[in-house]
Order: structure tokens, then sequence, then C-alpha cells
């Protein structure tokens, strides 16, 4: 069965419609549509598609989701060589580089395009039509690795041109690089994991691009500039290289907003001080600047020289690597209790600051390097990023150096220390009481679907804590109107109806209780499981493990979470203060009988806004009926209620054959109370 024309139309609005919000989110770093609305088009597209396998082409959005591994690399031959770049390290180098230029040239002034000099992987992409048709990395200059699926899925570079004017087959040469924000979630996420972290962006870009597998370059968060071309019609060359860029530009390919025309070695060297200034505010990695003959007729006339051109050189930054002695290993905890290990060193100047403090991530991170007290180490300061040990030099360590070990206490309140078997991370334990978590307890504490404390929001926990106003969630309900009343933009009136909100909040249910102390781990779904299944607050403390472990939800990591929480007498101290000062809840009726729960057994998944309730209350009435409310679609769920606006989640029980209610057929099921 052939696609009817107006579905072909409206798949080729639904690609135009993608692209330009990828665009506007991966380009410009301003979208105009929110997460859900972009996954919706999507989501609308891959069922099209789907269902048309024959209009799926190789510049279309869904493309972008990775291809399976191949075997390996085929290798590239550039139609025209990716050369290097001299370097300069001085201001007199750059000097010298001009006097060259403008003596080769016999001119007595020449321009320069200057731009950074990203730290990432060098690529050369083929376009043909307009449409991307290969992609490969530098290799010897001459021949390089095929790396088209893994590019494909970056989704800053276009698979298909915008606009016209391109030439028909042309190289267009950049850099694919991760920004510093995504490399430092991406590293996050590999601690937490266990697994390998990266050094540095520039690792993480390569590693990323080149594997064998496109599905995991699609998770890593990379990007791309394009810097020039390779292969090219001489006929349609512009006069410059910013006019090139500007083409480039024009026909959807991100280049440096940084590019910048300058005058002789004076202007080269400004532009070169004044972005090593802003340096390490830019959100991705540089190591230097590029400078480059503008006018492309006298590039032609400069040549090149063995493997690199004489129109164009890299003034390096200074290095952001440097040697020094660890002091001291010291412990802090964050505000989420988790514990990093820190290096006290001996003051060393690098990348341009006075570096005396440096992470070393966590336990697993200070065995690997096995850095100790005394050690001489390498560290490296990139960017805004918190300084680093790198490595040490075993062969300066001083005899009897001993081995670092985490504490078992918490060096800010003394509660045990929890790590779990196969993790990275050691936390504090005592999450009410803690100093180090006082903030982030007592935010969590008053959210919404906690204890829902309307009015305390978070710059305000920020000065109660602050001014040492409150020390844990139980001193809330201790505020005077005087005390708030004296608060930056707090009035007499603002202060009295915060006291009104606290007074409410007293008045809650067990599950809201439990979830509201932040025990790790134990979110809205398993406090519900547990204050079910226990009914006071007594019995769950009193549990044991092998009482927790019949809880639904509850697993051996959970329950030992629960105890841990539980076993310190600071956290059941403040839970002792919550309830003297009124905070209760009424004990839960009898639960009804199987036979009474029409929807026992069955799972349901909430998308889009429904018209006559939150999806809060909608959550409630199927778990009041017995169902299970998840997050995801997957085989085992039973029925997908969509509202307005769905989100891809609609598309998924499309391909899986889940049913779908819409806001009536819902409401019809829970009048008549059985599917």
């Amino acid at each position: 069965m052939s696609a009817p024309a107006e579905l072909i139309e409206k798949v080729n609005k639904l690609r135009e419609e993608i692209e330009f919000h990828n665009v506007r989110y991966y380009q410009l770093d301003d979208p105009l549509i929110t997460d859900a609305e972009y996954d919706r088009l999507m989501a609308e597209l891959l069922a099209i598609e789907a269902r048309y396998p024959e209009l799926v082409t190789p510049d279309s959005p869904t493309r972008r989701v990775g291809a399976p591994p191949v075997e390996a690399f085929a290798e590239v031959r550039h139609e025209v060589p990716m050369l290097s770049l001299e370097n300069a390290f001085s201001d007199e180098d750059v000097a010298a580089f001009d006097r060259r230029v403008r003596k080769e040239l016999s001119r007595d002034e020449v321009d320069y395009v200057a731009e950074p000099k990203l730290d990432g992987l060098a690529v050369n992409l083929l376009y043909q039509d307009g449409v991307l048709v290969r992609a490969a990395t530098r290799g010897d200059g001459e021949v390089g690795e095929d790396v088209t699926h893994n590019v494909r899925v970056i989704r800053a570079i276009p698979l298909r041109l915008r606009g016209d004017g391109f030439p028909v087959h042309f190289e267009v040469r950049g850099e694919v690089f991760m920004p510093k924000r995504g490399f430092l979630a991406l590293n996050e996420r590999a601690r937490r994991s266990g697994e390998k972290v990266f050094a540095n962006p520039r690792n993480a870009a390569a590693g990323s691009l080149r594997q064998l597998d496109a599905r995991v370059t699609a998770s890593r968060p990379l990007s791309f500039y394009a810097y020039g071309i390779g292969a090219f019609p001489e006929d349609r060359l512009p006069a410059t290289q910013h006019e090139l860029i500007e083409s480039l530009k024009c026909w959807g390919l991100p280049v440096s907003p940084e590019l910048r025309v300058v005058r002789g070695a004076t202007g080269c060297l400004e532009y070169y001080r004044a972005l090593a200034e802003r340096r390490h505010g830019l959100p991705y990695d540089i190591d230097g600047v590029v400078y480059k003959v503008d006018g492309l007729q006298l590039q032609l006339e400069l040549g090149f020289v063995s493997r690199a051109p004489r129109w164009a050189i890299a003034h390096k930054f200074p290095a952001e690597e440097a040697r020094t002695r660890v002091l001291a290993i010291d412990v802090q905890v964050g505000r989420t209790g988790v514990l990093t290990p820190v290096a006290r060193l001996e003051p060393v100047f690098v990348g341009g600051v006075t570096i005396t403090n440096a992470t070393l991530h966590n336990a697993d991170e200070v065995r690997k390097k096995d850095v100790r007290q005394g050690d001489t180490v390498i560290v490296r300061r990139a960017g805004d990023v918190i300084p680093e040990v790198v490595r040490v030099i075993p062969e300066l360590r001083a005899p009897g150096a001993e081995p670092f070990h985490m504490p078992e206490r918490c060096p800010e309140c003394g509660s045990a220390v929890e790590t779990e078997p196969g993790e990275t991370l050691a936390r504090c334990s005592g999450g009410l009481y803690c100093p180090a978590q006082h903030k982030e307890s007592i935010k969590h504490f008053a959210s919404r679907r906690a204890m829902d404390i309307e009015g305390l929001g978070d710059k305000l926990v920020d000065q109660l804590v602050d001014r040492k106003l409150i020390g844990t969630v139980a001193d809330l309900y201790r505020l005077s109107l005087d005390q708030l009343a004296g608060l930056e933009r707090m009035g007499t009136k603002s202060a009295a109806n915060l006291l009104q909100a606290l007074e409410r909040s007293k008045r809650t249910t067990l599950a809201r209780f439990l979830y509201a102390l932040g025990i790790r781990d134990v979110g809205e779904v398993t406090a519900k499981a547990l204050a079910d299944h226990f009914g006071s607050l007594d019995a769950l403390m009193a549990a044991t493990e092998d009482e927790l472990l019949k809880v639904a939800d509850v697993g051996p990591v959970v329950s030992r979470h629960i105890r841990l929480f539980f076993a310190q007498a600071h956290n059941r101290e403040v839970i002792a203060q919550l309830l003297e000062r009124g905070v209760s809840w009424e004990r839960p009726a009898a639960a009804p009988e199987a036979g009474e729960l029409p929807l026992r057994g069955l799972v349901f998944v909430l998308t889009g806004t429904l018209a006559t309730m939150s999806r809060d209350e909608a959550r409630a009435r199927l778990e009041a009926l017995g169902a299970r409310c998840t997050g995801s679609v997957s085989k085992n769920t039973s029925y997908v209620v969509a509202g307005e606006e769905p989100g891809s989640k609609l598309a998924k029980a499309s391909e899986l054959g889940i049913p779908v209610l819409d806001e009536d057929g819902f409401l019809a099921m829970l009048e008549r109370g059985r599917p």
C-alpha cells in the first residue's frame, strides 16, 4: 500500500518542523517548544514511517536514533588532505607569522579571521545535492575513518542543508566537541553506575565518535562547529574566509559565534587576550586561537609547507596542568549527603589561577589513582570545572605513606556512612539532622507532593538556614511571625500566610509524611506501599528487614536504606519533634478485600493533560480501585490514559498494541468501577 499524497506532504512538513526545532535547540540554544512537544512531533513522524517504510529517507530526523553496530570503521581517502596547523606559543611567534605572511604577499597589512581553537575531534563532511552522504575523521590527513553512522546522530549537524546556492558536491571541515555541561553530566552518570569516567571533554568526544554502536554515540551530548572546507568548486568560492563561513551558516551548518575579522598581529593578539579572559566562561573547552588569512585568493598564493598551510597558525594557551603536593585529604559532605574526598594542595598556579584544592571524586577514584597524603601529583584545571588530580608520581612518594580510607562516620554529624555493594558513592545516613544536608532536606520536606507547605520556596529556605533560624525540618514549626517578617521580601502579611500554611501542613497522611522524610530511594509509590502495609509509623520504625521485604516495591537495597535511616538516633529525634509540634495523620481505614478492588493487577500509564482532574487525582482514583500507575509504557502496561497533548508514550502504546483510553473512556471506566 503506497502512501497517499497528503501523507507525503505531512511527512515533509514534520521533517522541516523537527529540523527547525533542532537548530533552535542545538545550534541557537533558544528552544521554542517544550521537550514533550518535540517528542510528540518525533513520535508522529516515527509512526508514519513505521507504517510506510518507503517514505524513510537518509536525511529524515528519525535516522538520528542510531543504527545497529558496525563491525569496523572503513577507510576514507579525503578528496583534499586535512592538514595540521603550525603552533605559536608567544606574542613573538604571532608577530613572526604576520611578518612572513606580509613579506610573501608584499603587503603592509593583512586581515585575518580569528576564532577559538576547539578542543575536540576534526571531521570531514561530504554533502551531495545538499544531503550528508559521508563523514570521516582526520586520520593521518590523507586517509581517515568512516564515521558516517555516528555523525548522523549528532543533532547539531544538518542531514540536509537549508536554503540554496550550495555546490552539488563539496566537503565541510569542522570540530566535533562535547560542551562542558554535557561532559560533567556524562561523567556523573558514569560514576553513579560504576563505569569509567573520561579525563576531559576532548577524550569524551573522541571516544563517543569512535563507537561501533551509533546508539551509544546518540546517547552522548556531542556538538559541532564548522570552520572550513575541503573539496569545493573554485568558481563558487567567495572572496574571503569570513564570507565562506557566513555561507556555511546560511546553509544550516553551525559556526563559532566568536569568529572575528582582525587586522595584523596587533588585532590577533588583542583577540587572543580578550578570549583568554572569557575562556573559562565559554560553554566548551578551547586550547587556543586560530588565525587564518581572510582573503581566499591570498591563501592560494601562500600555499603550503610540508603538511601545514602557510596562511594559518594556532596560538596555543598556556598548559592547564601543573605539578604539586598533596598536603592532606579531607572529606566534604554535599547537600544530598554524598561524601567526596578532596585533596588539599600546596598552592600551584595553573590555568590562570592559584589552585589549593582538587576533587578526588569518590573512594574508588582515590584507590584507582592511589592518591595518598604527601604525594606529588599532576593536577588539571579545564575551564570552570573543579580542578582534579590527574595522576600520582609514585617515584616521588615518601616511605610509609598510608593509603586513604573513607570514614565510617559522617564528618559533619557523626551519622553512619552508607555504601552499597557495587556503588561508588558513599552517603551520610543522617538526612534530617546532618548540617550539610539541611537545605536540601527542608526543600524536599516542604515540596508539593510531600508536606505541601505553600509559600516556602527555595530562596526562603536559604535565608532561614543561613540566618540559623532553622536547623532541621522540625524547626519550621517553631518559627514566629517576627522572625519571618524580618526576612528579605517578607512582610507581615506574607509571614502570616506562611504560618497558616505551616499549620495546615500538620494535617497530612502517613504516606506523604514518609515521602517527606527523604529516605533514600523511598519515592511516593514506595511511601504509599509502606503506609498501606504497616498502617502506623511505629510499626514501620520497628520493622525488621524481613518484614520490610514483604512490602510491594521494597527490595533488599531499599529495605536496608529504611532500616539505616530509622536506626540513626538523630533522625528519630527529629521525627519525635515533628510529632510533638503537631504533625499528625488519620490512621488509614482497613484495606479492602481483594474482591473489592476490580482493577487489581492492572498497570496504567497517564500521558497528556486531563480536563476534569489533575494527574495526581487520576492516579489516586486508579490506585483506590487496586490499579498500579507507572511512568513508562512497556509490554506489561494494561492501559494508557491519554489526555490533551500526549507525549511519546502514546506512540509507544500504539507500537506495542497497548489499549488507549481517551478522557471520556477513562471516566466511564472509573464510573462503572471496572475495565
